[in-house]
């Protein structure tokens, strides 16, 4: 079964017309943060718990539940768990946070942040170099670290999951203390 899409337009046009609209932000904290639709609730991938998610909604599980990340990709993975338990209201925001922005959404920006995409190709890079240096300085054995960064990558590519950014998600600084929570429906 697929998943319904939005355009950050036509979302623009539902929150004008006055209906309510639950938008659920699936990013890490510090992304959210850094800068979110205003309308937007944070609720982690890593975190993501439909059945629960959906009784909390007060009231409102007969209306779309709209799901949206940085650019598309985690909020799919995020429909795809919301389909797997069952429930088919679900609406995937194309292209994410960013495409909002280019299309003009009123956003909220706070403190700025390095997104989980580059803090994944920055540990993939280190890794990478730290294997082959160490393979030329002392055992080629260790060339084998960089082998396994680039079949991880291969992994990540095929399947468009990323096991070094689920790490990375919950590493201290992309957490946050309670200040990453926003309104979930806009009168």
């Amino acid at each position: 079964m697929s998943v319904t899409t939005i355009s950050p337009q036509q979302l623009a046009e539902l929150c004008k017309s006055g209906k309510c609209v639950e938008l659920i932000d699936v990013r890490t904290p510090v992304e959210f943060r850094e800068v979110h639709v205003d309308i937007a609730k944070n609720v982690p991938l890593d975190q993501l718990n439909p059945a629960q998610l959906m009784q909390s909604r007060n009231g409102t599980s007969s209306e779309p539940l709209y799901l949206i990340c940085r650019s598309g990709s985690r909020g799919q993975q995020a429909c795809d768990k919301f389909v797997k338990a069952g429930f088919t209201n679900i609406v995937n925001v194309e292209g994410g946070t960013l495409a909002c922005v280019d299309a003009g959404l009123p956003v909220v920006r706070g403190k700025k942040a390095i997104s989980l995409e580059r803090q994944v190709r920055i540990a993939a890079g280190l890794m990478v170099l730290t294997g082959v240096t160490l393979g030329m300085a002392f055992h080629e054995w260790f060339h084998g670290l960089a082998g396994f960064v680039g079949v991880g990558l291969v992994f990540a590519g095929i399947t468009d999951t990323c096991g070094m950014g689920l790490i990375l998600a919950q590493m201290p600084w992309n957490k946050c203390g309670g200040e990453c929570e926003s309104g979930s429906c806009s009168k």
